[in-house]
């Protein structure tokens, strides 16, 4: 068949991957390329984070995390494996998004010298290996195996379901955001995400701590940066980064991290997460005039990255029922 795949970020880089792979042709249209979406702004991690239901994200999230293992043998993805340690400041934290890893360790406080610098209200932690994901790099990875794959990529806005390409057979949208516009869908908040990149003096591994979300922050080294974050600023949109809320990461990752104190700003940068009640992956072919079958595969809020090729493979499989 000939998919439209509307939107060009993480999600929808993956969707039109696997349907070129199952054998369709496949046509990528977006308001904007890859390069300029929140996909960019990612740090990114393998991380389940703002994102429900909890069963179905994580069936998605542990598909991803194999695809994700195997890439990082290939240097050009921009994938690492890296260990690091999430911080728990409850005495019974939810491990909920890790019950199905195998290269895990639990700390206690007494055992986190080595991490982090000494935090009276830390008392334990988790420390596993999981995948780092360069985003340029790994966006242009997906740009070019679309490309290997035949896969038609234009910019162009889409207004409505009916602008879609009409020589489309079937259409997938993965348009984040932009779902309250096209569909009308009210239950799509920003999340708004606030980072700031450092020069790396060194680290290798991540840090995670955000049992107070009120003093939610990571430490994410990658290669010659590291991202420093970050917020979840519920209903937020603005696009411009605050300074102040800006020192305030930067306070809370020099005192979890010390040897980030001297290392120099490279650049900052602001997302919005397309928060929903729950991720929305479903056929919904009512909305189109045309009469063609639609996916919808939108809302990942924080997990974008974490759950693509897990709902990119229920994509495809839901395309193939289109017959």
């Amino acid at each position: 068949m000939r998919v439209c795949v509307v939107g060009a970020g993480v999600i929808g880089l993956s969707c039109a991957i696997r349907a070129a792979e199952a054998g369709h042709s496949v046509h990528i249209v977006s308001a904007q390329p890859a390069a300029q979406s929140v996909s960019a702004v990612a740090a990114a991690m393998w991380f389940p984070y703002r994102a429900f239901p909890q069963e179905r994200v994580l069936a998605w999230s542990m598909t991803s995390l194999r695809v994700f293992e195997a890439l990082a043998d290939d240097p050009e993805s921009g994938v690492a494996l890296r260990y690091g340690t999430e911080l728990h400041r409850r005495e019974k934290p939810d491990l909920w998004w890790a019950e199905q890893l195998t290269d895990l360790t639990l700390l206690g406080g007494g055992e986190l010298s080595s991490v982090i610098a000494p935090n009276a209200d830390v008392l334990g932690g988790l420390r596993a290996r999981l995948p780092i994901i360069v985003m340029r790099r790994y966006l242009g990875w997906l740009e070019q195996r679309c490309a290997d794959l035949g896969v038609v990529v234009s910019t162009a806005a889409v207004g409505s379901v009916t602008d879609v390409d009409p020589t489309a057979d079937a259409v997938v949208l993965a348009v984040g955001m932009g779902a309250e516009t096209l569909l009308g869908d009210r239950d799509v908040i920003p999340i708004r995400g606030q980072v700031v990149r450092l020069a790396n003096p060194g680290l290798t591994d991540w840090l995670l701590d955000e049992d107070d979300p009120t003093q939610f922050c990571y430490v994410i080294p990658r290669f010659d940066d590291v991202v420093c974050g970050g917020t979840a600023e519920v209903g937020q949109s603005s696009l411009e980064p605050d300074m102040v809320t800006e020192a305030a990461i930067l306070a809370r990752a020099r005192r979890l991290v010390p040897a980030l104190t001297e290392a120099p700003i490279l650049s900052r940068a602001v997302g919005l997460r397309p928060g929903r009640r729950e991720v929305r992956l479903e056929r919904c072919d009512d909305i189109d005039p045309n009469d063609r079958p639609v996916v919808a595969c939108y809302g990942h809020g924080g997990a974008g990255v974490t759950m693509s090729w897990g709902c990119a493979d229920e994509v495809a499989a839901l395309v193939a029922c289109c017959r």
